[in-house]
């Protein structure tokens, strides 16, 4: 089993930019596939990007491609979002999640995913 934390939440301004990070303990994160959601208030969870178990494929939400970046460091068994260019319409709570999966596959719906962190407010102001 894997426990998961998020930090690097906060308050920006519109067009800044912040890292996420994902930190696992308990087992390693080259054994899941992983992946950041986000909700915002009012509205349901949503999925934001995902990488398969080899970090070899990564996918993203369509709105999101292009600002967006995730990554991850098996060193410090940590997964990352770097968020560009940020906008009012992202915040939301962020959270970062595990999958027990098959590699090659990015696991994009969140009832696929085992293992929850338990998020980090990001708030973009304008």
């Amino acid at each position: 089993q894997v426990q998961l934390v998020e930090s690097g939440g906060g308050l920006v301004q519109t067009g800044g930019s912040l890292r996420l990070s994902c930190v696992a303990s308990g087992r390693t994160v080259s054994a899941y596939a992983m992946g950041w959601f986000r909700q915002a208030p009012g509205k349901e969870r949503e999925f934001v990007a995902g990488l398969s178990r080899s970090a070899f494929s990564t996918d993203y939400a369509d709105s999101l491609k292009g600002r967006f970046t995730i990554s991850r460091d098996n060193v410090k068994n940590t997964m990352y979002l770097q968020m560009n260019s940020l906008k009012a319409e992202d915040t939301a709570a962020y959270y970062c999640a595990a999958a027990i999966s098959s590699d090659g596959v990015v696991v994009t719906t969140d009832n696929d995913y085992n293992y929850w962190g338990q998020g980090t407010q990001v708030t973009v102001s304008s």
